[in-house]
């Protein structure tokens, strides 16, 4: 088993920035990738962004990119989302998910383990 934490998310202004981190333990010799998602109130959860453990290969959500990276200390077992620029529209709870199948991928199905989530409120 794999475990997650999250931690930094808060309440921000419009165009500020925060990161968020994940930490990680257990298992984490299986993880494959790691990925960042949310959910918003009253939607489905979205992919975020997501990293290759070994390969460090980034992708983004359209909506995120440009503002968003995604970063990894794998001696640290942790993964990091730096956002700028921030918009009301990225309010949500965001998710660290672990992918021990391979890979970096964008789809949710694909992630085994995922944190508890932390809450990034960002007012206009």
């Amino acid at each position: 088993q794999v475990q997650l934490v999250e931690s930094g998310g808060g309440l921000v202004q419009a165009r500020d920035s925060l990161r968020l981190s994940c930490t990680t333990s257990g298992r984490t010799f299986t993880i494959e990738a790691m990925g960042w998602f949310r959910r918003a109130p009253g939607k489905e959860r979205e992919f975020v962004a997501a990293i290759n453990w070994r390969g460090g290969g980034t992708i983004y959500a359209d909506s995120v990119k440009g503002r968003f990276t995604i970063t990894r200390d794998n001696a640290k077992n942790a993964v990091y989302l730096q956002m700028n620029s921030l918009k009301s529209e990225d309010t949500a709870v965001y998710y660290c998910a672990a992918s021990t199948r391979g890979g970096g991928t964008m789809f949710a199905v694909l992630y085994d383990h995922w944190g508890q989530g932390t809450q990034v409120t960002v007012s206009s």
